[in-house]
């Protein structure tokens, strides 16, 4: 019979952990200012690492200042009140779409049965004439990490983990996001420096 150690324990499942779908919520002691208060949405996680979006930071563009900067026209009204988010630091010129359903594009990575991410720009051209995906977020950048990097910051208590809901995900206003999150897990932002783990 063979005795795992705690750690040894803790170790093999980390090692096969797949957070794909799933929420990343930052913990108060986060040094990082970038992930300060931050909900993430876990796109990808593998053996390769993982890709996540920050699903609650809208910036100064929105989506009809979108289309001019990539040269696609439209004139669709309420494309204004679209927000376009801070995705994460790396290729911050890059566009990323996060949608339902996944449909059929260029480019896109399929998150699960429901969600795809998609980077090409024929999503954004359909979107423009008025087709496209019923639900959609559009952000600028990613986050990424390497392999075996999310799970170290994981053993830190740096992330609170939950699976996501599509819900929060595109019908709650911004800043109701990560509260919505954390009430999935139990707890509220005063309450959150005492706690610890993921769920």
């Amino acid at each position: 019979m063979i005795v795992l150690a705690e750690t040894d324990v803790y170790n093999v499942c980390m090692n096969h952990l797949d957070l794909t779908g799933h929420f990343l919520l930052s913990m108060p002691g986060m040094m990082d200012p970038v992930f300060s208060k931050c909900l993430m949405y876990v796109c990808e996680h593998g053996d390769q690492g993982a890709i996540g979006l920050v699903v609650n930071r809208p910036i100064a563009m929105n989506l009809s200042t979108m289309l001019e900067e990539v040269g696609i026209r439209s004139s669709r009204e309420g494309f204004e009140k679209i927000p376009v988010y801070f995705g994460g630091p790396v290729e911050m010129g890059r566009g990323f779409v996060l949608h339902e359903p996944i449909g059929e594009w260029q480019s896109t990575i399929s998150v699960n049965s429901g969600l795809g991410l998609t980077t090409s720009k024929d999503i954004l051209e359909s979107i423009s004439a008025g087709g496209g995906p019923e639900r959609l977020l559009i952000a600028l950048g990613y986050a990424g990490w390497a392999p075996g990097q999310l799970e170290h910051e994981l053993s830190q208590n740096a992330w609170l983990s939950t699976l996501a809901s599509t819900d929060i995900l595109f019908d709650l206003p911004p800043e109701e996001r990560l509260p919505a999150a954390l009430r999935m897990l139990g707890v509220d932002w005063a309450s959150l420096s005492e706690f610890s783990g993921h769920a």
